[in-house]
Parts: structure tokens; C-alpha cells; sequence
């Protein structure tokens, strides 16, 4: 089979992951970021205890970005749209750049990420991401990609430009870089749940946009959940496993394909 008949980083992924940092970012920096509103504090809000005492939503929130911002670690679970296309990722990184975890780009397919070190990326594709990356070839093309290529991974190094757009998603820095503080117009709400840990939620809405944010009440005040509905790209990006080890590890040799 000829190393270049697929693409070291697949056209789909590149696009994928480009559209999935971006509305992501997106749905983080809108519920974060500056709004219209005058960052008040309403007289009900000024008497309620809770868990943050008398502070007011802008003050929880900013308490909740800078936290996040600090994190060395945390798992981010994303599912937003984007262009009309459903995008998903559950990734797992750290501000050292590694990272592991899994794209799924619609209803296409799932490819699994592998960033273990500063040298190279490896990609899995599923059998369905194999084929649409396929189409076009000959039969006989994709027989032998696909046996080739079927549960194994794809070995490429990082000084591929293709390669740098895809582990772009490992760079936790940048994710966080655009959520800014000073989120005027945001009203505290109920206390509630995230998963197992107890949160504060947050609400700002404007411009026929709504982003509901999630802040830890016990322990650092991380932020747990943002959702974002109505406007361009709505979705959902979950935080978890804050400051845990990220168990990057470089596939088995026999269970990789290099094609550099």
C-alpha cells in the first residue's frame, strides 16, 4: 500500500477539530465573557448566604475561571454544534501537552487521539471514519487500507502542519486562554448537581443566547459545566478530574502503523 493513500492527519479530523476548538471556546468564552449588562447587585442577592455567601454572579464567576485557569489537568467533555454538524469529544489533558481521548465528528465516525510526548501524535480510526476517508479511492485501495489500517494506529510527528492542527484540542492553555472574567449581567441561581459534586449555577442571557454556567461549592471553586442554548453554536462542555494524571502512554509497536 502506498503511505500516502491516507492522509497522516484525515481531512474529516483537521476540520473536525479546528470546528470543535472553536465552539468550544465559543460556548466557554460566551458564558464567561463580557455581556452587556451592568454588573450590579440586586438587593436579594446582596442578603443571600449560600455557598458563596454575599458575593454576586460575577464575582462566583470570575472566582470559577481563575480557578480553572489555574488547573494543571482535567478531563473536558465537549457536544456542541457547529455549521449545523454535531461535534463530540471527551478528552483527557494537561498543560504539558499530553493528552488522550476520543473525536467524534457527526454521524461519520470516532477517531482516538493519542499526544504522549513532543515528538508524535497517534490517531484510531474507526472502521466508518475509515471509509469516509476512503471514498473516491478504488476498491482495491481501500480493501488494503482497511487491512492495514482496521484497530490500529497511525503513527505522525508533531512537525506535520496537519498534524499540529489536530493536537491543537491538547493545548489546555489555549482552550481556557479566551475565558475572560468580568462576566457582567450574570444572576446567581439555584444550588444543584453536577454529576456527584454539588454546584451553583450561574445564568447570563442575551442577543437570543443563553449560557448557564456551573460552579463547584465545595473544595476550589472549579467550573463543572457550561451550556450554551439558542444562538450559532450551542452545546454543552463538561469539566471534571481536575488535576489528575493524564494516562497518556504510547501505543504497543505492534499496534502501529507509521506512515512518515
Amino acid at each position: 500500500m502506498r503511505a500516502h493513500t491516507l492522509p497522516l492527519t484525515p481531512r474529516t479530523l483537521r476540520t473536525a477539530a479546528a470546528a470543535l476548538l472553536g465552539a468550544a471556546v465559543a460556548v466557554g468564552a460566551a458564558a464567561c465573557g463580557p455581556s452587556g449588562g451592568e454588573d450590579t447587585k440586586p438587593k436579594a442577592e446582596a442578603k443571600a448566604k449560600g455557598p458563596f455567601g454575599e458575593l454576586t454572579g460575577p464575582q462566583i464567576l470570575d472566582k470559577a475561571i481563575g480557578a480553572t485557569k489555574s488547573a494543571k489537568s482535567l478531563t473536558v467533555d465537549v457536544d456542541v454544534t457547529s455549521e449545523g454538524e454535531p461535534l463530540k469529544a471527551y478528552l483527557s489533558l494537561d498543560t504539558r501537552g499530553n493528552c488522550v481521548g476520543t473525536l467524534t465528528v457527526g454521524a461519520t465516525g470516532t477517531a482516538e487521539l493519542i499526544k504522549a510526548d513532543d515528538k508524535n501524535a497517534y490517531l484510531r480510526l474507526d472502521e466508518a471514519l475509515l471509509r469516509e476517508e476512503l471514498k473516491g479511492e478504488t476498491p482495491e485501495t481501500q480493501k488494503a487500507v482497511l487491512k492495514q489500517l482496521k484497530g490500529r494506529w497511525t503513527k505522525s510527528p508533531l512537525s506535520d502542519p496537519d498534524t499540529k492542527d489536530m493536537v491543537a484540542l491538547c493545548d489546555l492553555k489555549a482552550m481556557l486562554a479566551d475565558f475572560e472574567q468580568g462576566a457582567a449581567g450574570t444572576v446567581k441561581g439555584e444550588e444543584t448537581t453536577v454529576g456527584k459534586q454539588k454546584a451553583l449555577k450561574l445564568t447570563e442571557s442575551g442577543g437570543g443566547e443563553t449560557n448557564t454556567a456551573y460552579v463547584a461549592t465545595e473544595g476550589t471553586p472549579y467550573l463543572l459545566k457550561i451550556v450554551t442554548t439558542g444562538g450559532d453554536e450551542p452545546g454543552t462542555v463538561t469539566f471534571s478530574r481536575y488535576d489528575k494524571p493524564v494516562d497518556a502512554k504510547i501505543p504497543a509497536k505492534k499496534d502501529i502503523v507509521d506512515l512518515g
